[in-house]
């Protein structure tokens, strides 16, 4: 984990109130699919866990939706050249075993940037198979990045585009054509439960979950979580990555 001074190299508009930004730290800091950064938003005494969706080299690009007024000033004051303060890499990110040949990654809304960096690192070297919701057309995008792995299911709530219905529903329709070994998921808290009713105890699944944080690094409690043997985990020190069976959803 580091905090470093990051400049931005470019923070723009790809789809309804939902933004990529991409900065660079100075140095290369190595980042596993599925961890996170806390970035500082002038004015706010806490900072915005985001997920990484690519990283590379000294180049790290999150995305990030609007939802209060911290994202909101990060969207509208930070242009390139501008000072970042982000402290990273944070969680444990997602972990795929060499004998799991065949991998499915299930996302939803905000979740599915983190899943953007799992299909990078995975697509080169499993049969990867994507299953992406957004809410209508307006929301979708970085398709391009879903495109890497064998197969591509864009969903949408309004069937405006690719499948009308959710992406466990597009996932659970093609599980007995695609055979996955291992799913990655990550989205809001009703896809998950959706996902752990129609596949858990199926087959391995881990889900990363979204949860309000306050320092990133296990100190402050606010993300805890309940797991299902009556212990707690914080989600941004023992997460943000479980086996569906483990938590409470």
């Amino acid at each position: 984990m580091r905090e470093v001074t990051a400049t931005v190299l470019e923070n723009i508009r790809i789809a309804e109130d939902t933004y990529s930004l991409t900065f660079a730290c100075g140095e290369e800091i190595p980042v596993r699919a599925g961890q996170f950064c806390m970035v500082g938003v002038h004015g706010y005494p806490l900072r915005r866990p985001i997920a990484v969706c690519k990283a590379e080299g000294e180049r790290i690009t999150v995305c990030y939706r609007l939802k209060g007024g911290g994202t909101r000033t990060l969207a509208g004051s930070y242009k390139a050249g501008e000072k970042l303060s982000v402290l990273l890499p944070l969680g444990n990110g997602f972990s795929v075993k060499e004998e799991e040949k065949r991998v499915a990654v299930v996302g939803g809304g905000a979740g599915v940037f983190p899943l953007i960096a799992a299909i990078r690192r995975y697509a080169p070297e499993k049969e990867l198979f994507a299953y992406m919701g957004f809410r209508n057309r307006a929301s979708v995008c970085m398709e391009y990045e879903m495109r890497r792995g064998k197969k591509l299911v864009l969903c949408t709530d309004d069937g405006s585009v690719g499948y009308k219905g959710s992406s466990v529903q597009a996932f659970m329709e093609d599980i007995g054509e695609v055979k996955p070994s291992v799913v990655l998921a990550c989205g809001p808290l009703p896809m998950l439960r959706a996902l752990k009713s129609a596949a858990g105890g199926r087959l391995p699944v881990y889900v990363s979950l979204e949860e309000r944080m306050g320092c990133g690094v296990g100190a402050c409690l606010v993300c805890v979580c309940n797991k299902t043997d009556g212990a707690h985990a914080r989600v941004c020190k023992d997460g943000p990555v479980f086996e569906i069976g483990e938590v409470e959803l």
